[in-house]
């Protein structure tokens, strides 16, 4: 082969691998162009004011298609699936109680993405930022607002299999305070001292009086169901294969998934309420796999997210294992309810 050909097909390579860019790059753009864009028959959703204060409304990440895709919105919560007001607040993951919001979001850069929680205050301004070390998965916001608390993948991206790590970080949204991991709390586990290397927290969900919490410890292949004490830094084993768990308003009860045996490695939750009285377990009416931290609507109803068309939608059924599933918002997920 000659000089001149060697150089035609260097020439042609580089040209062909310019188009290939090119054409990625017009792809992403376009994509992102449709991304900006109403699409028809979607939820209605305008810019307006928004708060954390008040009673009756139920607020979420909108994930429908548009200039408000990824914001905090608001409707009535007896009107979940009516028109969205949206506050210009971008989240991956947002809950929100007594005037007190976390967002957690990601930051483009031109390499790669990093990621950060945000404390918002009633009005959704930031008072508090802090890094997250990983890909944001599940947020709670104590019911008195005093306390966050958020998850991030650090290794791996799902809770399906077993090759994950992840890392809980606790705030006192008063102070600023940071805890910036579970994995330094003390374990008790049958009355004993517990220690493990490969010890992973995940889901926390706050009790009413501002020390407690509740949170979903893995190790050795296993998960448990842990009752956490801010002030001791300790956690206690309560029950095995919770995750993700969720209590209710008068702290009697915890909502979660459990894996169920002989369901699909990809998808083997099914949600169930545990009583902590009793400590007896019920299965709910959703017969789907749930990958959420549920919330609780009131007392008698559970509302979590399941894959649709613009990425999830909100579903509610009752918390005592009767009735059936209804869907209640489309193109949304992360919600909460105020008041």
């Amino acid at each position: 082969m000659t000089v001149r050909s060697r150089i035609l097909i260097l020439v042609a390579a580089v040209a062909a691998l310019t188009a290939v860019g090119l054409a990625s790059v017009l792809h992403a753009s376009a994509r992102a162009d449709r991304r900006d864009h109403t699409r028809a028959g979607g939820p209605r959703v305008a810019e307006g004011p928004l708060t954390l204060t008040g009673h009756g409304r139920m607020l979420f990440r909108n994930m429908a298609w548009g200039p408000h895709r990824d914001e905090v919105v608001g409707v009535p919560a007896s009107d979940p699936s009516g028109p969205r007001t949206a506050s210009g607040v971008k989240c991956l993951r947002f809950y929100a109680a007594s005037g007190t919001g976390v967002c957690l979001q990601a930051v483009h850069g031109a390499v790669s993405d990093t990621y950060r929680a945000l404390v918002l205050d009633s009005r959704l301004r930031t008072e508090h930022r802090y890094d997250v070390p990983g890909i944001p998965s599940r947020a709670r916001v104590s019911p008195t607002g005093h306390f966050a608390a958020w998850t991030a993948f650090v290794g791996g991206d799902s809770y399906a299999g077993t090759n994950f790590s992840t890392r809980t970080a606790i705030v006192d949204t008063r102070s600023g305070e940071l805890i910036p991991s579970l994995e330094g709390f003390r374990i008790v586990e049958g009355g004993h001292p517990y220690r493990a290397a490969d010890t992973n927290f995940w889901g926390v969900t706050f009790a009413a009086d501002d020390r407690t919490f509740y949170a979903t410890l893995a190790t050795k292949g296993r998960t448990y169901l842990v009752r956490g004490d801010l002030r001791a830094r300790t956690v206690t084993t309560l029950h095995e294969n919770v995750e993700c768990p969720s209590l209710s308003p008068d702290g009697t009860r915890i909502a979660y998934k459990k894996r169920v045996e002989g369901l699909p490695k990809d998808a083997p939750w099914h949600l169930y309420v545990l009583d902590l009285r009793t400590m007896r377990e019920s299965p709910l009416a959703e017969a789907r796999s749930v990958d959420d931290q549920a919330v609780w609507r009131d007392a008698r109803t559970i509302v979590y997210a399941l894959p649709g068309d613009y990425g999830a939608d909100l579903y509610q059924v009752p918390a005592d294992g009767s009735g059936t599933p209804r869907r209640i918002s489309t193109a949304a997920v992360s919600a909460a309810y105020l008041g």
